[in-house]
């Protein structure tokens, strides 16, 4: 029984001018209604990609013109959409806030891997009565977390930067090492006694991942300073040809037998970490492609699933998931991060919010294309509990991290304007949200004493908008709109924060820190992550 036939050519042999416009016209009303679906997200809390999955699978595969049950064509559609994915997020990732978690995500990525698999096959072995090889493989399936899907639900919730920068990194990393361990794994199961002694195929992975992030920050590098001197006046052109740097690191690593997707993600956040033209026109056409990507990604997957055959493979599902959120996950956190100072609700948070996605369910075509045989199964066991658990964990993770406390009692996100005149002025805005627990309340404007270039421009009050002065009073619910210059920029964010934390008397006083490094240029002009620099 196949449920992922591996067929290469099949799928697009019966392809002809005829079927182009049965695809075009159901591929524009699938895009419009998973655009439409962002505000039932919205509001229900629930990640896009179970509506996009739930939309793949009512079409069906037979409402489809063309073939689409092809694993081989599977895979590579997946990763695909996984390289655009990769590059989207580190283009519109930021170096600096996700600088002091490097160190912890990269155990997360590797430590934690391996910690996931591990609890993952041995319990499934005895639990489920697995062998070693399917226990093995579906824990390194599993292993991969989905930071699109946390940030989906997230994006109104002001996390501590820290734990937003470990979340970012991880699942930027995680990929790399996952989809070696899962194509060797599967390469032994479908030739069985020919594959790499453990210690070998750890050193095999480690020389691949070094090799990919070095032609990823060198491509990203080169690529982004040719790109920058011979700019054009164009943004769209501009930001496709930033893309393609992306997808050039990709194409490089893999022809050098090292990782494409460390390539890919390296090369993004180098480009995105650099002060380039156009960079709002180059964020929202990687953010649209991300999305397109995603989209086109997520139906596919939810038209090769059949509900008929996703029951028999519930209560497996089920037990897995529990295996890998209360134990195996919770485990691989603390392996991995218990040593930088987090604490027992950080850490907690983390396990949580460790969100399967896309990956996992692409990777599940792997054992199929390998030709492992008896192993097809695998992508229903897999589809199935990331539906589940992403019910389960998604519209609770802003619940959980309230009770856990890991909250910010305010929130500094920066806007994404498309205004040549702030560009051009090296400017930034900012955006300050008073919560409930800050201190701000009650301090007036020239209290913050922000530094000269930056200025308190507008105060959002029940929904009423108003020009303050120097003596305008904060109140909790303001929203505020700071401009601040690239200079200034963290130096306004850091005295901000200690009036919100400590008081208005903070605000009075220089830090030694602030003393000693009087404020440097950010990376970007306008465009970031949720909450401020740890300073």
């Amino acid at each position: 029984m196949s449920t992922l036939p591996a067929g290469s050519d099949a799928a697009t042999a019966g392809f002809s001018l005829a079927s182009l416009t049965p695809v075009l016209l159901l591929g524009s009303l699938i895009l419009i209604v998973c655009v439409l679906a962002i505000r039932l997200s919205n509001r229900t809390g629930l990640p896009s990609l179970l509506i996009y999955l739930g939309v793949g699978l009512v079409i069906g595969e037979s409402s489809v013109p063309v073939d689409v049950t092809s694993a081989q064509l599977t895979q590579a559609l997946g990763y695909c959409a996984l390289i655009v994915i990769l590059a989207e997020g580190g283009l519109t990732d930021q170096w600096r806030s996700m600088r002091p978690s490097i160190v912890p995500a990269t155990l997360l990525a590797t430590v934690g891997v391996a910690v996931s698999i591990a609890v993952v096959a041995v319990m499934t072995r005895l639990l489920l009565n697995w062998s070693w090889t399917t226990a093995l493989l579906v824990g390194a399936i599993l292993s991969s977390t989905d930071a699109a899907a946390v940030f989906s639900v997230l994006r109104n919730v002001p996390l501590p930067r820290r734990l937003v920068g470990m979340l970012e990194a991880e699942s930027g990393f995680n990929d790399a090492p996952v989809v070696i361990i899962v194509v060797a794994l599967a390469e032994q199961a479908a030739h069985p006694g020919t594959g790499h002694h453990p210690l070998v195929l750890l050193a095999l992975a480690a020389i691949e991942l070094v090799g990919g992030a070095a032609i990823g920050l060198a491509v990203g590098w080169v690529g982004s300073s040719a790109l920058r001197h011979s700019a054009s006046g164009s943004s769209g052109l501009f930001s496709l040809g930033i893309l393609a740097v992306t997808v050039l690191a990709y194409a490089v690593a893999t022809t050098a037998h090292t990782s494409g997707f460390i390539a890919t993600y390296l090369s993004a956040l180098v480009i995105g970490s650099r002060r380039l033209p156009h960079r709002q026109a180059v964020h929202a056409f990687a953010q649209a492609a991300g999305w397109l990507a995603q989209i086109g990604l997520f139906v596919l997957l939810g038209l090769l699933a059949k509900a008929d055959r996703l029951v028999e493979h519930l209560v497996p599902a089920v037990i897995v998931g529990l295996v890998l959120l209360l134990l195996a996950r919770p485990l691989s956190v603390a392996a991995s991060v218990a040593w930088f100072g987090l604490s027992l609700r950080e850490q907690a948070f983390l396990s949580w919010a460790g969100l399967r996605g896309a990956v996992p369910v692409v990777l599940a075509t792997v054992p199929a294309t390998a030709g492992a045989p008896g192993l097809d199964w695998i992508f229903d066991l897999v589809f199935l509990l990331v539906v589940i658990f992403t019910l389960l964990q998604a519209p609770t993770l802003p619940w959980v991290a309230k009770r856990l406390g890991v909250v910010e009692s305010h929130r500094s996100r920066e806007l994404s304007v498309e205004s040549t005149p702030i560009e051009e002025l090296d400017a930034q805005l900012l955006q300050v949200d008073v919560g409930e627990g800050s201190m701000l309340h009650g301090v007036a404007i020239f209290e913050l004493r922000l530094p000269v270039g930056a200025n308190v421009t507008l105060v959002v009050r029940d929904g009423q908008g108003l020009v303050p002065s120097g003596r305008t009073i904060l109140r909790h619910g303001d929203q505020l709109l700071v401009v601040t210059t690239d200079a200034v920029r963290d130096r306004a964010e850091t005295l901000i924060r200690r009036v919100s934390e400590h008081g208005r008397l903070a605000g009075w006083s220089r830090p030694r820190a602030l003393q000693k490094r009087p404020g440097r240029a950010g990376f970007g002009t306008i465009g970031g992550t949720p909450g401020f620099d740890d300073d």
